[in-house]
Formats: structure tokens, sequence, C-alpha cells
């Protein structure tokens, strides 16, 4: 099974079943190592990367994106 598959399973879990599963998966990462911690980010900061590269993502102003959050925030 692969992790799309696992997560659409899990998907239709109870939600309290999926609560549990949700916090055993977070209690399994932080048995991890600083290097495979730093691994992961890294990682991501990759996948990341190459989506803003391929147009993936929309792009948007750091003000904009900080005004919209403290008005949330009021």
């Amino acid at each position: 099974m692969n992790p799309e598959e696992l997560k659409a399973e899990a998907l239709r879990l109870a939600p309290e079943a999926r609560a549990k599963l949700a916090h055993a998966l977070l209690e399994s990462l932080e048995d991890l190592s600083e290097a495979e911690i730093e691994s992961l980010w890294i990682d991501e900061a990759l996948r990341r990367d190459k989506e803003f590269d391929s147009g993936g993502v929309p792009l948007r102003r750091a003000d904009d994106v900080l005004n919209e959050a403290k008005s949330r925030l009021r």
C-alpha cells in the first residue's frame, strides 16, 4: 500500500480512531535523531523549491500575507 492509499484508508476511520492514529504517528516522530530531522527538512525544502520553480504555487507579497494574517487575528 502506498502512502496515498494509506491516507485514503485512514480518512475512512471514525474521528476518534483518526485522532488516535494521528497521535501515534506524531509520537513516532519524537524518536527521530537530529540527522533524520535535518534530512526531512532538506527533503521538504527541495520539494517546495521544485514546486516553486514549476509554477505550482501562487506567489504573494510578504506584506500582503502579513496584513491578511493581522486582519484575521483582530
